[in-house]
């Protein structure tokens, strides 16, 4: 036996070393669809149970649905020596397909998607380039070519984003008052989640969501847009094609993407289309000033590394950014979730002062 220093850092890295194990039980008991049988059996049901309903091995089920337990994804009572199992609240607000908080369809893509860029991390850090190649045998200068790899994963991808937005969408978009917008546009808006909750929140808004063609025309097939008349869709490239006339734009998990000189690229163009007086919104998850943390934006950090040529960055770099587009009064809000807001206006010149009248003029024509 160690010492009790020695035993707590031994504990602590198996911990990071089996942290992959625990992410894949989360993900195989969402694509089993154990949380959406439990959350339909009219009352808890034993290992042998969930086993026949899923098609699975009665040993890996009981295996799998124990470790649930333990990760308190799930809870399991004891009658007559018989274990069931039924769903705890986190796995019924955020792991049911049904639940409008619902994380599932994030949780498929990370499994499908990202998890595979993760297990060449080494490589991308020595090569400081996304592992695209290794993954998916896709170029790694087309950043969405493996997330657009087929129509089932690019949905997967759109669902994952209206995940995302479904719980932190509403902080963020009231993180600054935007009414006096009337007129936005959401630039890579995807499915028009974040527009949702836009109109949801300003109902003085209209929102216009720009994104490349195929995403709008997978949006208009497969996400209703209950808003028809104070949101709509517009398809082209915010790298090339003209931007839509607006009075705020969004851009959110967009920077994220893209080094430097892209972010710079795009945040000219922004400028160049924004009329004087209008803003642009910068919605991202945060880094401290030094870097060093939060934790999980550290890792999403990383996990741009190894799928796309970007980065997290400091409010002071995104501040950096701005203003050398020509943003000025840049403000920085945080929401006490994973993405924080920064707003920043186009400056407007003020009107000319007034004449002096002399003596003797009239002020009215």
């Amino acid at each position: 036996m160690g010492s009790p220093g020695e035993q707590a850092a031994l504990s602590l890295l198996d911990q990071y070393s089996c942290g992959f194990m625990v992410s894949q039980v989360l993900f195989a008991a969402c694509e089993l669809g154990v949380f959406d049988l439990l959350a339909e059996a009219p009352e808890a049901l034993g290992s042998d149970a969930v086993a026949a309903r899923l098609g699975a091995s009665s040993r890996g089920t009981e295996l799998l649905l124990d470790t649930c337990v333990t990760l308190r994804l799930l809870q399991v009572e004891t009658r007559g020596g018989k274990a069931l199992y039924a769903n705890t609240e986190l796995s019924s607000t955020y792991l049911l397909r049904s639940s409008p908080r619902s994380q599932h369809h994030m949780l498929l893509y990370l499994a499908r998607t990202t998890y595979l860029c993760w297990a060449h991390l080494a490589q991308a850090v020595r090569e400081g380039r996304n592992q695209y190649p290794q993954a998916f045998g896709v170029p790694s200068d087309q950043l969405f070519s493996a997330i657009y790899r087929s129509e089932d994963e690019q949905l997967q991808f759109m669902r994952a984003l209206q995940d995302i937005w479904s719980v932190q969408g509403r902080s963020v978009m009231a993180a600054f008052d935007l009414s006096p917008f009337p007129l936005i546009c959401d630039l890579g808006g995807c499915s028009g989640a974040l527009a949702k909750e836009c109109v949801s929140l300003y109902p003085g808004c209209q929102v216009t969501v720009f994104d490349i063609p195929e995403v709008v025309q997978m949006a208009r097939k497969h996400f209703p847009c209950p808003e028809e008349g104070r949101m709509g869709f517009q398809e082209g490239d915010f790298f090339r094609d003209r931007l839509p006339h607006a009075d705020l734009y969004v851009l959110a998990r967009v920077l994220h993407d893209w080094a430097d000189d892209k972010c710079s690229q795009l945040l000219a163009r922004v400028h160049q289309a924004c009329k004087p007086g209008g803003g642009i919104l910068v919605i991202e998850s945060l880094l401290d000033a030094d870097g060093r943390g939060p934790l999980t934006t550290q890792l999403y950090s990383l996990n741009m590394l190894v799928q796309t040529e970007g980065r997290e960055r400091t409010p002071a770099q995104y501040q950096a950014l701005l203003k050398a587009a020509g943003f000025r009064d840049i403000r920085c809000q945080t929401t006490g979730g994973v993405y924080d807001a920064i707003l920043a206006r186009k400056w407007c010149p003020p009107p000319p002062p007034l004449q002096p009248v002399t003596a003797g003029e009239s002020q009215t024509p």
